[in-house]
């Protein structure tokens, strides 16, 4: 894709599909467009097709590289999304201190950020999609699905095993927190996708260190709804199971 001028985005470059120009023209700003335009000109993606999944802080996009391989798009809202929800998991984030606490700088950070709990979760070998590249409140990832077909979140399609998700989870969960000292911080069915009954954890901008603050609170609140979840599917156990479950796996997973 030759990249054009930041003085003269052409949308079409990116979205073949007039509607879908449309809808992206009504919820992205320039700088958004800008943001995209520079991706795509470092050969990240070459179009991007159409939306796979929408939600309050964000929009998910299918894209395609020029050798036909599919991304994942994730761009997040500048004038939407509600920034204030977002600084009690950034302050007391180490990694994220001195962040200006406008709504832009904000949602940078937390692009950013997602980007690098990616990067933990794919360390400590916990199944989540790859982070590829990042600029501003554009997060480009692998695309999770089958022949093209994005995978449903595990609240749409339930998997057929509960044995299977309780055994992934106490996994996850375990894998996140000895290798790489990473609390999710809102685990539930909505962000876990089932593709072809293999769970991947996403939405993780939200994720914390253990050191954060809230880390606790957050651990417990996790942990509380996974057992709802098991316990509503058929798999009977308690909250204090499963952390007893996660912890008697520490010499495992211990950096």
């Amino acid at each position: 894709m030759k990249s054009d001028s930041k003085e003269n985005f052409d949308l079409r470059k990116f979205f073949p599909d007039e509607e879908q120009r449309r809808i992206f023209a009504k919820v992205f700003d320039r700088s958004t467009i800008s943001a995209v335009h520079s991706l795509a000109s470092k050969g990240y993606f070459d179009v991007l097709e159409f939306v796979i999944s929408t939600g309050k802080e964000a929009h998910v996009f299918r894209a395609v590289d020029s050798a036909g391989h599919f991304r994942a798009v994730k761009i997040y809202k500048i004038e939407t999304t509600d920034f204030k929800h977002m600084s009690k998991y950034l302050e007391g984030d180490v990694r994220f201190q001195g962040v200006k606490k406008n709504r832009r700088d904000l949602i940078y950070a937390w692009a950013r950020k997602e980007f690098k709990n990616l990067l933990l979760l794919n360390k400590a070998g916990v199944r989540a999609p790859l982070p590829i590249a990042f600029k501003d409140n554009v997060l480009v990832m692998e695309f999770i699905g089958e022949k093209g077909q994005a995978s449903p979140i595990l609240k749409e399609k339930p998997a057929k095993d509960v044995k299977k998700v309780h055994t992934a989870l106490v996994d996850f969960v375990a894998r996140m927190l000895f290798k790489v000292e990473l609390i999710h911080a809102d685990l539930s069915e909505y962000n876990l996708l089932n593709k072809g009954e293999e769970l991947v954890l996403i939405d993780c901008g939200q994720a914390v260190l253990n050191s954060h603050p809230m880390a606790k609170s957050f651990f417990e609140r996790d942990i509380a709804n996974i057992s709802k979840y098991l316990n509503r599917h058929g798999f009977k156990t308690t909250e204090e199971a499963l952390t007893e479950e996660i912890r008697s796996k520490k010499s495992l997973f211990k950096k």
